[in-house]
C-alpha cells in the first residue's frame, strides 16, 4: 500500500499495487500529483532504495524530503500504518494475499468516509 497522508488537514492518498520498485513508485506519484494538481505536496519519505531510485520521476508539484536513516518514526504515515497493524491484522491469520488486501483496504475506507478527523488524530506530529 502506497499512502500519503496530512497531518494537518487530513487529507490522504492510497493505492495498493502489486511490489514496490521504481516503475510503481512513479505510478503513485503522478496519481498523487493528479489527485492534488493545484497544491504543493512536500512529501517525507525513508531512505528505501525504490525511494531514491535514480529512475524517479518527481511530478512539478512535488518536493520529496529524506528523513534521517533509521528514524521511521518520523514520518506521519507510519503511525497510519501502526494503527492499521493494531486494529486489521494483530493477532489474526489471512489464509489469501485478497483477504488481507480486503480488509485493509475496507478499515481505511471507513476511516476516510466521513471527514478526515482521524487521519489528522493519528498522523499529528508535534515537530512538524
Amino acid at each position: 500500500m502506497y499512502a500519503a497522508v496530512s497531518p494537518f488537514s487530513g487529507a490522504n492518498f492510497s493505492l495498493i499495487m502489486p511490489g514496490v520498485h521504481t516503475e510503481i513508485m512513479n505510478g503513485s506519484w503522478h496519481e498523487l500529483a493528479h489527485q492534488y494538481p493545484t497544491q504543493p505536496i512536500l512529501l517525507m519519505m525513508d531512505r528505501a532504495g525504490w525511494h531514491r531510485s535514480k529512475g524517479l520521476k518527481i511530478p512539478s508539484n512535488m518536493i520529496i524530503k529524506y528523513l534521517p536513516p533509521y528514524s521511521p518514526e518520523l514520518n506521519p504515515v507510519e503511525k497510519l500504518w501502526e494503527w492499521l497493524r493494531k486494529e486489521v491484522t494483530h493477532n489474526r491469520i489471512f489464509t489469501t494475499l485478497t483477504e488481507i488486501v480486503a480488509e485493509l483496504s475496507e478499515e481505511y475506507r471507513r476511516i476516510t468516509a466521513e471527514d478526515n478527523a482521524k487521519i489528522r488524530q493519528l498522523c499529528h506530529c508535534n515537530y512538524l
